[in-house]
């Protein structure tokens, strides 16, 4: 890694943080770090809401002002100014896990399409994003996936999701705004990956605007990318991919052992990692086609990227190479990188404080799951704590 890049820097890391918002981040990791507490307190807080306990409060002061940006586009504006005075972009990420009903895909269709209307002439947001399940059917997703047939109302279901898939693609495309299409559970992913290379033949003629997700964690997503950059090579289109390890894990291999299929997932974290780092290494020796975001809060993967840039004499700034990782996490990495001259994003998400609680929950177990993330966060936290004279 370049001598003058640390991760470990955390007058960097910690910069746009005030004193208070460090105490609040320290509490925050160390409940979170109780694992039988984020257990308990997730259907507590859904019990919570149920009955209407006023906790939106105590939530809004804690977990959402940690990791959202705000109820509304508008409420985001603070944070994407401030991640912009460290030269860090925000991605908008409307973060509400609505119903299967065709009037909700249409109101995130049309959420999404604001997203893009802000992102538009605006360097701050360089990219924008949206999750498929929130435009289109998780069951017809699954049906298509399994190559099932369809009858004429799901026939029709079709052409409503792909022509929401449009709009938005066309929407930025016309307004030069990259677009991050996530990936879902691997029962659903063949149809989004269908559906993505529609949107990419049409779109990514000139450079990257349409972006698929790639999860590491699947043993099969490295040939997949190959796959896709010999299908770019032969149509003549680039490629977008956002990389990341996944977030499926635990149902992912429940399933499939319900189910008796042989799961999707790599056996260990360390095959998981080589698989990560592989799709890195072909992204960036096929740069002339690929543009890519390593979405990452693995320090080893972000090191490897930034020394194999270095290798092929990549500027830091070229603008087909991103690293990103979400509000309120890893900031010693996203900072960092920034500080250092790379090109760095950040996920905001946003939304109504009770729709984005799944979220909210996710991610509190997501790095109770992820062997030593909360351990990560607390010792920088208090390593800069420390250096400030903070007390605990």
């Amino acid at each position: 890694m370049s001598s003058a890049l640390s991760f470990s820097d955390t007058s960097i890391a910690f910069e746009s943080k005030t004193n208070q918002d460090l105490k609040r981040a320290h509490l925050l990791f160390k409940a979170i770090g109780m694992n039988w507490l984020v257990q308990a307190g997730a259907p507590l807080v859904n019990m919570a809401f149920a009955i209407k306990l006023p906790i939106s409060g105590l939530i809004r002061k804690t977990v959402f002002k940690q990791f959202c940006g705000g109820e509304s586009i508008e409420e985001c504006e603070a944070t994407t100014e401030l991640l912009a005075k460290y030269h860090i972009g925000t991605i908008l990420d409307y973060s509400v896990e609505g119903k299967e009903e065709e009037a909700i895909f249409e109101a995130t269709c049309n959420e999404i399409l604001h997203t893009i209307d802000k992102a538009k002439g605006n360097s701050k947001i360089p990219f924008c994003v949206f999750k498929p399940t929130g435009i289109a059917s998780m069951t017809l997703l699954t049906k298509i996936s399994a190559k099932e047939q369809l009858n004429k109302e799901q026939h029709d279901e079709l052409t409503a999701t792909r022509n929401r898939m449009n709009r938005i693609c066309k929407a930025a495309y016309d307004n030069d705004v990259r677009l991050f299409i996530d990936a879902e559970e691997s029962w659903t992913q063949d149809a989004i990956d269908a559906l993505v290379r529609e949107m990419m033949l049409k779109y990514n003629k000139e450079k990257a605007i349409v972006f698929n997700t790639a999860q590491l964690y699947r043993h099969d997503r490295v040939e997949f990318i190959k796959r896709s950059y010999f299908d770019a090579q032969t149509n003549n289109y680039y490629l977008g991919f956002k990389l990341v390890r996944g977030a499926y894990m635990e149902k992912e291999r429940e399933r499939a052992k319900e189910m008796g299929y042989n799961s999707p997932i790599y056996p260990t974290k360390k095959s998981t990692d080589k698989g990560y780092d592989d799709a890195v290494r072909f992204c960036v020796e096929h740069i002339d086609r690929i543009a890519i975001c390593a979405g990452t809060h693995n320090e080893t993967s972000s090191e490897m990227l930034v020394k194999l840039m270095e290798e092929k004499h990549i500027p830091k700034n070229d603008p087909r190479i991103y690293f990103s990782q979400l509000l309120g996490m890893s900031d010693h990495i996203s900072f960092n990188l920034s500080h250092a001259g790379y090109n760095v994003v950040k996920y905001v998400p946003y939304g109504p404080i009770k729709n984005v609680l799944p979220y909210l929950i996710r991610r509190a177990q997501e790095n109770t799951s992820v062997k030593g993330q909360t351990g990560r966060e607390l010792s920088l936290i208090l390593t800069e704590m420390k250096r400030r004279g903070m007390k605990k």
